[in-house]
């Protein structure tokens, strides 16, 4: 029976662009207007038709004045991107395999990912996963240079990882960067990257949808606020960038979820604002530490709710365990402590419920973990809003430490 999996987009060793009337309608309004981009495109809509034309309507732009105009406009994100992004490959070690008389003649694995220029000291971002362990990396742009990377630091938790050129270049394209805040499901986006090791391909589609949370390989945490799109991306698309249509990085891409281990029209990628706080911490000090309070827990569904004789209506996350001798312990956060099973279901009861973080309203645990990634550093006290299994409501000064390292 076939799974669902979740699949790091790194590659081990004809762009589809959809017309739909939706993006060519966008494509006319991102070129200002103009129904004549091209000299092709430039025909008159009061022109007289041939026999085997359709007719036009007055004032408005031909079939293949639309066509052009998104042409254009999906051109200029490509030549405007291109000098910015790079293919990785890595060369990793066999790790603890160094003694072993089974070691190959070609020691070592081969992998390949995308990434993009961050700034012009030749700091590259990409995905954790696509150098982690790596012993040589090259980095290869548009124009064919090659030169050797070090990696300076990375973040297991949100898969981000920046990497510094050993050669200088003094000619470096930055990508500008976008507000992740500000995507929107139906937005155009595109993906540049090398997809099954083909250097530099464009893809494109819209946002999906925002707001998924996912968990990167060899962490227990998960990254909030990621954006889906139906952009094509494959094996090899890992780290490279999700741009919007004014050619600006959103977000990187880093999963997609598939039944066959190729594209299946939904694309992960980790927002923009998350790597705008981590990636100057990895520059600085190769790692990212992130504010902790020691709790799993879930969404409070109205049956849960209900089993407990909590209020109705009551939303929240429920806190299903605390983890001992941390800050959610040592402020009295109090986890689940039965299961019950009902129509077959399994329900933890017991334990508080988190309402609210420092004023703000919460709705279940995507809330919560928005709001300490995005406004909490490690040491920082925030006011919880509990209500306890008995139904009394309660508020909870609770000092943040830091996330534990993986392992």
């Amino acid at each position: 029976m076939n799974q669902l999996s979740i699949t790091r987009i790194k590659n081990l060793k004809p762009w589809l662009l959809p017309l739909s009337l939706g993006l060519l309608l966008f494509a006319l309004a991102a070129c200002g207007g103009n129904a004549a981009p091209t000299q092709e495109a430039s025909v008159a809509s009061t022109a007289p038709t041939e026999a085997n034309e359709e007719p036009q309507t007055a004032g408005l732009p031909s079939a293949e004045e639309l066509v052009a105009a998104q042409e254009t406009v999906f051109g200029r994100i490509y030549q405007k991107a291109l000098p910015s992004v790079v293919n990785i490959q890595v060369i990793q070690g066999l790790e603890g395999n160094e003694g072993s008389l089974l070691i190959p003649d070609d020691f070592g694995q081969r992998g390949e990912g995308s990434g993009f220029v961050w700034d012009d000291n030749g700091r590259i971002v990409t995905n954790q996963h696509v150098v982690e362990g790596a012993e040589t990396v090259t980095v290869i742009f548009a124009d064919r240079r090659q030169v050797l990377a070090k990696v300076l630091g990375g973040d297991p938790d949100s898969d981000l990882a920046v990497i510094e050129l050993e050669e200088p270049l003094d000619d470096l394209t930055v990508l500008d960067r976008g507000d992740s805040s500000e995507v929107f499901v139906g937005q155009v986006a595109v993906a540049i990257g090398a997809p099954f090791g083909q250097e530099f391909t464009m893809t494109s589609g819209i946002v999906s949808a925002v707001g998924r949370t996912i968990r990167s390989e060899g962490s227990q945490f998960t990254v909030p606020e990621v954006i889906q799109t139906d952009a094509p991306i494959n094996p090899g698309n890992s780290g490279g960038p999700l741009l919007d249509r004014h050619g600006r990085v959103v977000g990187i891409n880093t999963q997609i979820l598939t039944r066959s281990g190729s594209n299946a029209g939904v694309g992960l990628a980790v927002p923009i604002n998350i790597a705008k706080m981590v990636i100057p911490s990895l520059i600085e000090s190769g790692n990212y530490e992130y504010s902790w309070l020691g709790i799993s827990g879930a969404a409070l569904g109205p049956d849960t709710a209900q089993l407990m004789e909590l209020p109705k209506g009551i939303q929240g996350a429920l806190v299903i365990s605390v983890n001992n001798n941390s800050p959610a312990h040592e402020g009295g956060l109090t986890g689940s402590d039965r299961t019950e099973v009902v129509n077959g279901i399994q329900y933890a009861l017991g334990g508080d419920t988190i309402t609210g973080i420092n004023g703000v309203p919460i709705r279940d645990m995507t809330d919560l973990i928005v709001y300490l990634t995005n406004n909490t550093r490690p040491g920082d006290e925030v006011m919880l809003e509990v209500v306890h299994e008995d139904g009394e409501s309660e508020e909870l000064p609770v000092t943040l430490g830091t996330r534990p390292n993986r392992g």
